[in-house]
């Protein structure tokens, strides 16, 4: 299935109008349709806006399974160890990750770059 078709299609199963998907996300509804009707591609924040929204893990907009896909393709550093470490996607650590990600937002790409390359430098330092 599509992308657009399936987001019209979740949506209509909750029985939410555009209009519902609109106050929940702050996304306009003329940008809600056209996403629905294909004449856009969302970003993943937007995709996680959506997800939100209709109440939903982020993989059904992508996945037809009713459990989700086994995470074994992942690289080995994404990973964890004992599979127990789900650390950003939810709870508290998941509303410091979208914290983080609206700060990130609103600074320059060369600034983000270089956050990114002092965390790298941060863990690398403590490997030592």
């Amino acid at each position: 299935m599509i992308l657009s078709d399936r987001l019209r299609s979740i949506r209509e199963q909750k029985n939410l109008t555009q209009g519902d998907i609109e106050e929940r996300t702050g996304l306009k509804r003329s940008y809600v349709s056209r996403l629905e009707h294909g004449r856009t591609i969302p970003s993943l924040a937007t995709l996680e806006k959506f997800a939100q929204a209709l109440d939903v893990p982020l993989y059904h907009f992508f996945y037809d399974g009713e459990t989700p896909p086994r995470a074994s393709s992942l690289p080995r550093a994404v990973q964890a160890a004992n599979g127990d470490d789900h650390w950003g996607l939810d709870g508290e650590s998941a509303r410091y990750v979208y914290r983080l990600s609206l700060l990130l937002r609103r600074i320059s790409e060369n600034d983000r770059k270089m956050l990114i390359h002092f965390a790298s430098q941060v863990i690398r330092q403590k490997k030592r």
